[in-house]
């Protein structure tokens, strides 16, 4: 299954109301579907499994499942209906730079991602009780706090290096960024008067250590380390900057201490040990004390919080999870 083959479908939702109160109309959300739709008596489709992606990713980052994917494997096609959509903030879907509203976008939260994604799939797909939740990275933020605020809306949770909150050293990442575009000379209150390419290039290389094992990093030269620091912050400069800013914010009071407790349904908590971003010690280990019907496990990656990607190394362990959920033939 080439998931890179697959075009993204557009939507328009009439109107949608954020947490703060303030209200945008036709707003477009993109995304993919993969599988079959099962449907009851009244056309809800009853087999949907929702993906929601990290921080950099959009609708085609479900491929970072792959491995897990497909017919005969645990996330079995065959059998479920998968989708993976631009969550709120992310350009092809209603976003600062998307909707032209640049600084005049209304302030948002992780729950409003969540409140902005169950919208959709209530109005355009008729799904009103998904299967299933997968979140990766800042995808398992909005996965754990529909779970924690909707306790009785879905089956079953699996949360992918990911946390309930942002603290410690990913607190420290997120307003060094924060501070490096608040910073910008021509940040102007949020109403840029340029593109601040370099403050998001600088705010990225600041972000660079992060994403994969200390020990790659240390297996790399230092001309090998300056070139691809270079490429992934010119890479990530190339988004819009107030569309990583609002999105920035929008995770930087992401706190469910007090309410991931709530979360009822079976859940799978999946680490990476080499995780920098979420070491299992200080996230996935916690969440799954919180959690009564969790399982947890976790695994070695060379490519620390990319290693999400390598879940072929546990498909027994997810394969068993995923067997107290088959839907009927």
């Amino acid at each position: 299954m080439d998931i890179e083959d697959i075009k993204p479908k557009q939507y328009t939702l009439e109107e949608f109301e954020f947490i703060n109160g303030q209200v945008l109309t036709s707003q477009p959300v993109e995304y993919i579907t993969l599988g079959s739709p099962k449907y009851d008596d009244e056309d809800h489709i009853t087999n949907a499994i929702i993906y929601f992606h990290g921080t950099s990713g959009n609708y085609g980052s479900i491929k970072r499942i792959s491995q897990a994917l497909g017919e005969g494997l645990p996330f079995d096609t065959s059998g479920y209906f998968f989708v993976s959509l631009s969550t709120l903030g992310t350009p092809g879907s209603s976003s600062p730079s998307t909707s032209g509203l640049n600084g005049d976008y209304p302030e948002y939260g992780v729950l409003d991602m969540v409140n902005f994604n169950k919208k959709f799939l209530e109005e355009c797909l008729n799904i009103v009780h998904p299967a299933g939740l997968i979140g990766n990275s800042m995808g398992g933020f909005e996965a754990v706090c529909w779970a924690a605020m909707y306790p009785d809306s879905i089956d079953f949770l699996v949360s992918l290096v990911s946390s309930y909150k942002v603290g410690g050293q990913n607190y420290v990442i997120a307003k060094v960024m924060d501070d490096i575009i608040r910073s910008d000379p021509d940040f102007n209150g949020g109403h840029p008067t340029s593109s601040m390419k370099r403050s998001l290039e600088l705010s990225s290389k600041a972000m660079y250590s992060f994403g994969l094992s200390r020990k790659f990093y240390m297996d790399q030269s230092i001309s090998d380390i300056n070139k691809y620091m270079d490429e992934f912050a010119l890479e990530d400069s190339q988004e819009d900057v107030l569309d990583a800013y609002y999105r920035n914010c929008a995770t930087l009071n992401y706190d469910l201490t007090s309410n991931v407790s709530d979360i009822s349904v079976p859940t799978l908590i999946i680490a990476v040990y080499e995780d920098q971003y979420f070491p299992p010690e200080l996230d996935a280990i916690p969440m799954h004390a919180l959690i009564d019907n969790s399982t947890l496990v976790c695994y070695n990656s060379y490519l620390g919080h990319v290693g999400s990607s390598q879940l072929g190394k546990i498909l027994p362990e997810i394969e068993e999870f995923m067997s107290q959920f088959k839907v009927d033939e």
